[in-house]
């Protein structure tokens, strides 16, 4: 991670951590109050000891043990018609009027016989018999096994109520056992915000005391590694100036920083001083500097940072006050630059620079119509209406050969179409 990020990260872990014991010591009887509630709720729950599914299971219980008489008696019902009351050898002399009884007869008649397809369905008999006899013995087992043991549904019954209780006091509407289970979950995250112990907030003043010592120390590495990048980066913006029209400025950053009063992005105040002549004194470049100074200033910084700078457009007004000839030409070139990794709108009376453009609109407004409005056109030009608009930029006329020849001689020189 870098530093700068590492810093930002720290920050934010000092606020939350000094605003957290901020609000426990300001709020102390409110937030005691609340833990009182949260801890009361989860005495309650704690004392039914719900368990996850223990509702679905007691509804199956409840209607099992409630139904147990005509379960029972539909259950030995179909036991009695599978296997009768007669237990014994099938193959023997009891022969019972039941399911086995008569599967077993007919798969001794098939058995008797000489034809080798029925003997093979005989067979067929014989599992079936395995298998009415297996069935019998669950549905005997399942008798055996059925509560109808009225105290046992009360003790259901009741453990059901309790459950139903916490639902209606703590659960969301539709959510059953498992919002009571989750309820208890958040409160008792809860409860640990709410602490207001004298060893909850002494904790809390070791974290936070610790959080600003590590922020501290990123603070420093982050001012040293500004102060360090500063003398290079201006001396890189200084070379710029000198292209567009600006050979004596000089740009210095001043960083000051206040280690008592930490910000988001560090305890500095960076401001970058310029001096645009010999002999001014450096002074803030948004107080110092005029329109076109500050937008050529900008235009350098851009340039320096290449594709560095996230910003998707960027508009120069005035970046080409004063200037001409070369230096304006220079101008075009680095705007044109910088419009390979963003959307650049120029404001410019200069051809040199609008010939640079990939876009080329002109603004025109005309006179009061008495209607108390003037009116803006914006039109876009290209190809022999563009040459003729930056001939009459050069010479204020459009139809000069001179003009014309001198805006396509740009136009080359800028890499776009000469008509």
């Amino acid at each position: 991670m870098a530093l700068l990020e590492r810093y930002r990260a720290a920050y934010q872990q000092w606020r939350q951590l000094a605003a957290d014991l901020d609000r426990r010591r300001s709020q102390t009887r409110e937030l005691a109050q609340a833990a009182d509630v949260l801890r009361h709720g989860l005495e309650e729950i704690e004392a039914v000891a719900p368990e996850p599914g223990e509702d679905d299971a007691l509804d199956t219980q409840a209607k099992r043990l409630s139904d147990a008489d005509a379960l029972r008696a539909a259950a030995d019902e179909a036991r009695r018609a599978l296997v009768g009351d007669v237990t014994g050898d099938l193959a023997g002399g009891d022969v019972p009027q039941d399911a086995t009884a008569a599967l077993a007869t007919a798969e001794r008649a098939l058995a008797a016989s000489d034809d080798p397809a029925l003997v093979l369905l005989a067979q067929d008999l014989n599992d079936a018999v395995a298998v009415v006899s297996d069935v019998a013995g669950q549905l005997a087992g399942y008798v055996a096994d059925l509560d109808a043991d009225p105290a046992r549904l009360a003790e259901v019954l009741d453990r059901r109520a309790a459950l139903t209780a916490l639902v209606r006091k703590y659960a969301d509407p539709g959510a059953g056992l498992a919002g009571v289970l989750s309820w208890a979950q958040d409160a008792e995250r809860r409860l640990g915000e709410l602490d207001v112990s004298d060893e909850a907030l002494e904790a809390l003043t070791t974290a936070r005391d610790a959080a600003r010592a590590e922020l501290a120390d990123l603070s420093a590495r982050v001012t040293a590694g500004r102060r360090a990048a500063a003398e290079g980066f201006a001396a890189d913006v200084g070379r710029e100036l000198a292209g567009l029209a600006m050979k004596s400025a000089t740009v210095a950053f001043q960083i000051d920083d206040d280690p008592d009063r930490p910000g988001p992005d560090g305890a500095d105040e960076v401001a970058l001083l310029l001096a645009a002549h010999p002999g001014a004194p450096p002074r803030p470049v948004h107080k110092g500097a005029s329109g076109g100074e500050l937008s050529r200033v900008m235009l350098a910084i851009e340039v320096v940072f290449a594709g560095a700078d996230p910003v998707p457009v960027m508009v120069f007004d005035e970046v080409d006050a004063g200037v001409g000839g070369q230096a304006a030409g220079e101008i075009g070139r680095r705007l044109a630059r910088l419009a390979g990794d963003h959307q650049v709108v120029v404001v410019t009376h200069l051809a040199q620079v609008a010939a640079f453009a990939d876009t080329h609109l002109v603004v025109d407004k005309s006179p009061d119509t008495g209607a108390g409005v003037t009116a803006t056109d914006i039109r876009a030009v290209a190809g022999e209406d563009r040459v003729r608009e930056l001939a009459r930029m050069l010479s204020g006329l459009t139809d000069s050969d001179t003009g014309q020849a001198h805006a396509r001689e740009l136009l080359t020189v800028a890499g776009q179409p000469a008509g």
